[in-house]
C-alpha cells in the first residue's frame, strides 16, 4: 500500500518562494524589459505591448502551478492564501508563513529585476515606474483611485472563484492550473489600463520597494483591495456553491460509525 505524499513544511514554502519569483519575474519583467521595445529607425515598438504582459503573467501562473502547484498548493499570492483559507482550503496555520514566503519570493524577483534593468544606460525605477500599480496620475490611463480601488476587488474576488471552483472535488480533474492562467491573462487584458493589475499584493510590493516614491506611497491599495475581494469570494462559495455530495458522505459516516458504536 503506498503513503500518501505529504511535503514538509520547508518543501511547501521553497515551492511558495519559487512560484511567487516567478510569477513577479515573469510577468513584471516582461513589462519591464519587453512591453515597450523602440525600433529608433522605424519609430515603430517591437515589444509585447498589454497583450504580452498579460499572457506573461498567465503562463507564469500555468507552469510554475504544474511544476510546483502538488507541492505547495501553487498559490504564489497572500490574496489566493487568504481566499482558501476563508473557504477552508487552506490551514489558518499556514496563511502567515505562506504570506511572508510570497513578499519574500517576489521582493528577491523585484530586486533580480531591478539589477538587469540597471545595466542600461539611464534607466530609473522611480522614472520608469518599474511596472508598479497605480491610480490618478500612474494609472496606465488616468484612472480614479475609486475605480482601480473597485476593479482590483472585483477582478481578485473573480480570481478566487476561479481557484475555488477549478479546485474543487466536483471539477475536472487535471485542468485547474490552465484555467487559472488564463483568468488571470484575461485579469490582465481587462485591467492593465486601469491599474496595472495587481490582484496579489506580494506582486505590487515585489516592485514597489524599488520603485519608491509615489509608487510605494500607493501601494496600500494594492494590499487592502486584493485581500478584500478575496475575502468575498472566500466567505461566499461554499454558500453560492455549496457540495451536497460533501455533506451526505458526512451524514453517511457518521450514520455508520454511530451503527457500530
Amino acid at each position: 500500500m503506498s503513503v500518501p505524499y505529504k511535503p514538509s513544511t520547508t518543501a511547501r514554502l521553497l515551492a511558495e518562494f519559487l512560484g511567487t519569483f516567478v510569477l513577479v519575474f515573469g510577468g513584471c519583467g516582461t513589462a519591464v524589459f519587453a512591453a515597450q521595445v523602440m525600433d529608433d529607425a522605424a519609430g515603430v515598438n517591437m515589444g509585447v505591448g498589454f497583450l504580452g504582459v498579460a499572457f506573461a503573467f498567465g503562463l507564469t501562473v500555468v507552469v510554475m502551478a504544474y511544476a510546483v502547484g502538488h507541492i505547495s498548493g501553487g498559490h504564489f499570492n497572500p490574496a489566493v492564501t487568504l481566499g482558501t483559507a476563508l473557504a477552508g482550503r487552506t490551514k489558518w496555520s499556514d496563511v502567515g508563513p505562506y504570506m511572508l514566503i510570497q513578499i519574500l519570493g517576489a521582493t528577491v524577483a523585484g530586486g533580480v529585476l531591478l539589477a538587469i534593468a540597471s545595466g542600461k544606460a539611464g534607466f530609473d525605477a522611480q522614472e520608469s515606474g518599474f511596472a508598479t500599480n497605480g491610480y490618478g496620475e500612474r494609472s496606465p490611463d488616468g484612472y480614479s483611485m475609486l475605480s482601480v480601488l473597485l476593479i482590483e476587488i472585483v477582478l481578485t474576488a473573480v480570481f478566487l472563484y476561479v481557484i475555488l471552483g477549478v479546485t474543487d472535488r466536483r471539477a475536472p480533474a487535471g485542468f485547474g492550473p490552465l484555467a487559472i492562467g488564463l483568468s488571470l491573462t484575461l485579469i490582465h487584458l481587462i485591467s492593465i489600463p486601469v491599474s496595472n493589475t495587481s490582484v496579489n499584493p506580494a506582486r505590487s510590493l515585489g516592485v514597489a520597494w524599488f520603485a519608491g516614491g509615489e509608487a510605494l506611497g500607493q501601494v496600500w491599495l494594492f494590499i487592502l483591495a486584493p485581500l478584500v475581494g478575496a475575502a468575498i469570494a472566500g466567505l461566499t462559495y461554499n454558500l453560492l456553491f455549496p457540495d451536497r455530495g460533501a455533506v451526505n458522505a458526512d451524514i453517511a459516516g457518521q450514520e455508520a460509525n454511530d451503527a457500530t458504536a
